[in-house]
């Protein structure tokens, strides 16, 4: 193994995408993760393994997921999902705020990161369970995200610590990067702390790929405002936002929407950080096809703007807005089965009634004369001549409400009806370091600090305001393979100006 060494902070999915893709170049490789080996992987752990990835067709489909049956191709309509129509989404639902640069990044290179993943021994499927519904006897993908993790967040994490192991890579577990050292040549090594002890590990090349700080209490209230302290934690109790403030400290230059965050509907009696033994189960994302009420017995957004994964990393932001910081959301038995897997985990704080009057009466902390009226007058304006249609934006909305529903609405009429206590929770934050197309940290006059590099959730310009769905993951290997190879070929004295593809 070559003594050109490269040190990744952060064991998640960017880490290890770029300390396999380092080792690739012929680095050895180090990876230093803050939390115990039984806590591993970062939020990668916990989420639910779905990655946005443009493909022209089902041939591509099969490429990556050379496992599909020939049934599975023939009862479904996979459709297509360009490049185009990948940064169209993505520049939308931020607004138009997003670095076009990285955006066109990310999207073109979505495919072959994930085809690398494949050949390291990253197994995807398609994401029936949550993406797509069977309307005609065929099921139809909907919303750009087609495929998963097999496994979900732990399946793709541990194939990921396996590919590492196999490369000879190691990890030091409960060990914290504390700072950055530096000589006139650029970052030279990580100072870190273990066991209560401190001491450096020299480098030729740094990444750093320890997520945001929405793990931190002090610094969610500093940069996304009043309230955010109140919010709970989806994933990993361990990204306080280290990372980025080692390279902050060491000159970096501060990039993206820093009052912005990925946050969402979450188990309003779910435990302040995350539960790997529930993992997403927590998430609460069926609200499209019934209503979400607050402690005033109000409507507070519309709930079928568009489909989920183009809202609901916006709307747990909106839930902490609310009186209490909490909603039910309200569903009838016409639409049950609709209801994703995690409203039907033990863990859950539901209520049901064979009537509307015993429902609203069983909302915990909610004025249930205003949520009886709210619900009536819902019914009311529900505009019954255009057919339901859960996987296309149907138009089958409401008339005349203040907060109106715009797609996917039904009368609330038909028992046995059930509500879901949520409020939210926050799953990573937007603002982060500035980086360049080869994920070169820049400095405050945006010129590559000397051996520093990012992935991941601590890279800012790439989200703002919202996010589409699953590409939080496909962003974490894209940018963790780039700055892998970036950093292994600085490393070795090769540096080509990254010829990955």
């Amino acid at each position: 193994m070559s003594n050109r060494k490269v040190v990744v902070v952060g064991a998640g999915n960017a880490g290890l995408c770029a300390a396999i893709a380092a080792r690739e170049q012929g680095a050895s490789v180090v990876v230093l993760e803050c939390a115990p080996e039984e806590e591993r992987g970062g939020n990668s752990r916990f989420t639910a393994g779905a990655v946005r990835v443009a493909y022209e067709g089902v041939e591509e489909l099969k490429a990556l997921m050379p496992d599909l049956s020939a049934q599975e191709i023939e009862t479904t309509d996979f459709g297509t999902y360009t490049q185009d129509e990948f940064f169209d989404d993505m520049a939308r639902v931020t607004e138009y705020r997003s670095d076009p640069d990285l955006v066109d990044l990310l999207v073109k290179r979505s495919m072959t990161t994930l085809l690398w993943m494949r050949d390291k021994g990253v197994r995807f499927v398609p994401i029936y369970g949550r993406q797509a519904f069977k309307v005609g006897g065929r099921f139809k993908f909907w919303g750009g995200l087609t495929v998963e993790a097999w496994g979900g967040g732990p399946g793709l994490v541990d194939a990921l610590f396996s590919a590492a192991r196999k490369a000879g890579i190691e990890v030091f577990y409960g060990t914290r990067a504390v700072k950055l050292t530096q000589d006139n040549s650029g970052v030279n090594g990580v100072r870190v702390r273990r066991d209560g002890k401190t001491f450096d590990i020299k480098a030729n090349a740094v990444v750093l790929a320890s997520g945001g700080f929405e793990a931190n209490t002090e610094w969610r209230t500093r940069y996304l405002g009043p309230g955010w302290d109140l919010a709970k934690v989806r994933g990993s109790r361990f990204n306080t936002g280290g990372g980025i403030k080692i390279a902050l400290d060491a000159g970096a230059m501060p990039y993206g929407n820093w009052s912005g965050c990925h946050a969402v509907g979450w188990d309003r009696n779910a435990p302040d950080f995350g539960d790997l033994a529930v993992g997403d189960g927590f998430q609460k994302h069926s609200y499209p096809f019934g209503i979400m009420i607050n402690a005033n017995g109000e409507r507070f957004v519309d709930e079928g703007a568009d489909f989920r994964n183009y809202t609901y990393a916006k709307y747990g932001s909106e839930v902490l807005k609310q009186p209490g910081q909490f909603a039910w959301q309200i569903f009838d038995s016409q639409v049950a089965h609709l209801l994703r897997d995690e409203y039907r985990i033990r863990e859950v704080t539901k209520v049901t009634a064979e009537n509307l009057e015993d429902l609203v009466g069983k909302l915990d902390g909610v004025n249930s004369s205003r949520a009886r009226m709210t619900v009536d007058a819902y019914n009311a304006a529900v505009s019954t001549e255009i057919d339901f249609n859960p996987n296309i934006k149907d138009g089958r909305g409401t008339v005349g409400l203040s907060v109106p529903k715009s797609n996917w609405a039904n009368r609330i009429d038909q028992p046995p009806f059930s509500a879901y206590a949520v409020t939210c929770g926050i799953t990573f934050t937007f603002g982060g370091l500035r980086v360049d197309n080869q994920a070169h940290v820049l400095d405050m006059e945006q010129a590559p600090i000397a051996g520093l590099y990012a992935a991941g959730e601590l890279v800012g310009g790439l989200f703002y305001f919202n996010y589409p769905g699953g590409t939080g993951l496909t962003s974490g290997a894209v940018f963790g393979r780039i700055a892998g190879v970036s950093s292994g070929q600085f490393a070795i004295g090769e540096d080509t100006g990254n010829s990955v593809s």
